[in-house]
């Protein structure tokens, strides 16, 4: 069953970026029915243009002039740009490019198409792609990667897909030398999902270097599995944390790297998976309506209690959003945004949380569920106070 997704796809040329397992060539086989697909996951047509360099050229001399081309697995052979470039140029195709490392399409030259390819990514489902009522303690604990959604063995396919990721992903291409080293590093990464991450904490807790470290995050961040959500430095009268906070892009991937797929959703964890679960929608929202360009946290060096956990920035607009997992309000919640204030520019302050009634406190607070927050994201309301 195909399930509509909120992205839109764009009219020109566009690299489709995402982590594997969330639908990327489903989309665009159903959104380009009619463009000449390449998939480079096909191991004999990938032998048949690396064996003889000038079949993609003459593949694509045959296509007319304006009509689209999926190139799916596009890192599988990033020279392949070099042709892209040249036929956006001469003859005006239009490309769709899907990879799901970001990392090979840079250190190949991806710039050759800046300007002349824009760049969207994919995201896990969200709850308004779903068409059943969406189940949040069920995406808490096995995400809604549209590769195990429909499953029958979610946790299975989940702990395979961490495999195949070390397997496929970081061995294959060679990212690192220490694979059990970097295995490791991935559990100690999901236990830090929601947290603020100091790498050399990391790096002795894992028996690395410092730089060790700092490179198996960005992996973590170029293969899209993982963002690094930096802190706000705002003109405000408080020195802000520096250190970034680091979000997986799907609460069951989390708990596949823990092994915890077959426990129960453990009170401990419930507050970070839950937060990260909005992060992602926000992160994805931000990508597929381009109602605002930044995400931030904010964070005063001087308390440990007090945060605010996400900023939504458009130029000099920003709605703060405040992340609670309980199941009743309570005037507690508001200390972290009541500490960030009011500034120029801040338009509303939000807390969300698993289930409420819309809720208003006496200093302009709101507090939602989840659900509402996604869906006025879906319409691209979050800026209307």
């Amino acid at each position: 069953m195909y399930y509509a997704r909120a992205l839109t796809c764009p009219e020109e040329s566009f690299f489709l970026l995402g982590p594997r397992g969330t639908g990327k060539s489903t989309w665009l086989r159903h959104q380009l029915p009619d463009a000449k697909l390449i998939d480079l996951l096909d191991e004999r047509q990938r032998y048949r243009l690396m064996s003889q360099p000038g079949t993609f050229a003459n593949e694509l001399q045959a296509v007319p002039s304006g009509s689209w081309v999926i190139v799916d697995e596009i890192q599988k052979m990033p020279d392949l740009l070099n042709e892209v470039h040249r036929f956006i140029e001469n003859r005006q195709l239009k490309f769709a490019l899907c990879g799901s490392s970001a990392r090979k399409l840079r250190m190949a030259g991806v710039n050759l198409l800046a300007g002349r390819a824009l760049s969207r990514t994919l995201y896990p489902f969200l709850p308004d792609e779903l068409p059943e009522p969406f189940d949040l303690e069920d995406a808490l604990l096995y995400g809604t990667l549209p590769v195990a959604w429909k499953s029958s063995a979610r946790a299975e396919k989940l702990d395979a897909y961490i495999m195949t990721y070390l397997k496929e992903e970081v061995q294959a291409e060679a990212l690192v030398r220490n694979l059990p080293g970097f295995a490791r590093f991935i559990t100690i990464a999901a236990i830090l999902h929601g947290q603020s991450i100091n790498t050399t904490n990391i790096a002795r807790e894992c028996g690395v270097s410092r730089p060790t470290v700092s490179a198996y995050l960005e992996i973590l961040e170029q293969t899209l599995l993982c963002v690094q959500l930096r802190a706000y430095e705002g003109k405000l009268r408080v020195k802000e944390r520096k250190h970034p906070k680091l979000y997986w892009i799907d609460p069951g991937l989390v708990r596949a790297a823990k092994q915890q797929l077959q426990t129960r959703l453990a009170v401990e964890e419930r507050g970070h998976l839950f937060e990260g679960l909005v992060c992602t929608t926000l992160l994805a929202y931000r990508d597929y309506r381009r109602d605002f360009s930044d995400l931030r946290y904010w964070a005063p060096a001087s308390s440990l209690e007090l945060e605010v956990d996400f900023l939504v920035i458009r130029n000099d607009q920003m709605v703060a959003v405040e992340v609670k997992s309980g199941a009743t309000f309570n005037e507690t919640w508001c200390k972290g945004l009541r500490a960030f204030g009011t500034p120029p520019g801040v338009l509303r302050r939000i807390i969300v949380c698993p289930e409420t009634p819309d809720l208003r406190t006496t200093d302009g607070i709101e507090v939602l569920s989840y659900r509402r927050l996604a869906a006025i994201l879906h319409r691209g309301a979050l800026f209307e106070p």
